[in-house]
């Protein structure tokens, strides 16, 4: 990679990358590379990348020649050093954009990968970021992508593999995170059938698991050790703790099904939105809220301001219900350095909050009673 090529002060990244680390006190100096996957990789191919999407945007403009418009519809999509371009036809993708793409990587001194790099239709569809996107009959879906699902499987079958005479409540809470993790990262897309598909395989896996390890036992004693039936849930994969019993109860821990993750679509940031300028603070404040009431966190966070403030507004002193609607509000702006603790947000009604913007009014904290 070319530092004097990056749209950046070269000397204080070259200084960067040489700064070496500290662990405990010791300095380690930087005598190598950086690794594929570290924290530093993904940075400098952003910093390496800027400027490719502004490239393409004035190369590829919509045009009108003797009243033809003709619109290339070239649009650059990236994280980190993957990214998709999107084009009219195959022909301009390939005798046009790729030529200017390599062209602007080369003097970067980096190239385009021949086995990642493909053209393609988007009635075939294409990965990315291990999820499908493909049109069926002229609909767009983002599904989870095979090759994502079947790493993610595997991963799991090879954590029962090396944990063959684990605990079973040990298998479980290793196993939870990795699932929770995988299925809040694809909840935002066409995945329901996915998760579905998923939680029949390890269940599967889990069988065999159970199987192996009381080869002498039958299904049903097999069944009665591992599992157990709540509500119509009749395969439950679970273990009691050794955790003190609630109201005389046993205390059990259950394995997650990718399939209790609600589906929820992702709600797009508008592309001009800045946190730092104060005309998109009502925008900001108004995502937080959606964030908020769409997690368990969230909510705890939002039942503890409604407690701190008595259940009322703080602007007309009217008791806060979902019928008249709220919206969540910062102490401080973020665009003055406020943050999105609890200990900077107030609820306040819908008009009481464009008020307070409109006519900038200071509202403050409520003084515990």
């Amino acid at each position: 990679m070319e530092l004097n090529h990056i749209p950046t002060d070269s000397g204080t990244l070259r200084r960067w990358l040489k700064a070496g680390v500290i662990n405990k006190k010791t300095l380690h100096p930087t005598e190598m590379g950086t690794p594929q996957g570290g924290p530093i990789s993904p940075t400098l191919a952003n910093i390496t990348l800027d400027g490719l999407e502004r490239l393409l945007a004035q190369t590829f403009k919509r045009r009108t020649v003797t009243g033809v418009t003709t619109n290339p519809k070239v649009n650059m999509i990236r994280y980190a050093d993957d990214f998709i371009v999107t084009g009219s036809s195959k022909e301009l993708l390939e005798n046009e954009v790729k030529p200017l793409i390599a062209s602007f990587l080369k003097v970067r001194g980096l190239e385009l990968s021949h086995g990642k790099t493909k053209i393609t239709h988007i009635s075939e569809g294409f990965d990315f970021l291990g999820q499908n996107i493909r049109k069926y009959d002229g609909k767009l879906l983002i599904k989870p992508s095979k090759k994502n699902v079947k790493t993610f499987l595997d991963k799991v079958r090879e954590i029962l593999k090396s944990r063959k005479m684990a605990k079973q409540e040990d298998v479980i809470r290793q196993l939870n995170p990795i699932i929770r993790g995988w299925a809040n990262y694809h909840r935002h897309v066409v995945a329901s059938e996915t998760f579905r598909a998923v939680d029949a395989k390890i269940w599967k896996a889990l069988w065999h698991w159970a199987k192996f390890r009381h080869p002498k036992k039958g299904a049903r004693w097999v069944k009665a050790r591992y599992f157990i039936t709540e509500g119509s849930r009749k395969w439950v994969f679970a273990a009691r703790t050794g955790a003190t019993p609630i109201k005389g109860e046993p205390s059990w821990v259950r394995l997650l099904k990718a399939g209790d993750i609600p589906i929820r679509r992702h709600l797009k940031v508008k592309v001009d939105a800045n946190p730092f300028d104060p005309q998109w603070e009502v925008y900001f404040e108004g995502r937080l809220a959606f964030k908020m009431k769409n997690s368990l966190v969230g909510r705890h966070t939002l039942l503890s301001l409604w407690l701190r403030q008595a259940g009322t507004c703080l602007v007309c002193s009217q008791k806060l219900t979902e019928e008249r609607g709220w919206h969540v509000h910062h102490i401080l702006p973020k665009a003055n350095g406020g943050n999105e603790r609890q200990s900077n947000l107030l609820m306040l009604h819908s008009n009481c909050h464009m008020q307070t913007h409109s006519r900038r009014f200071n509202v403050v904290e409520p003084v515990p009673g």
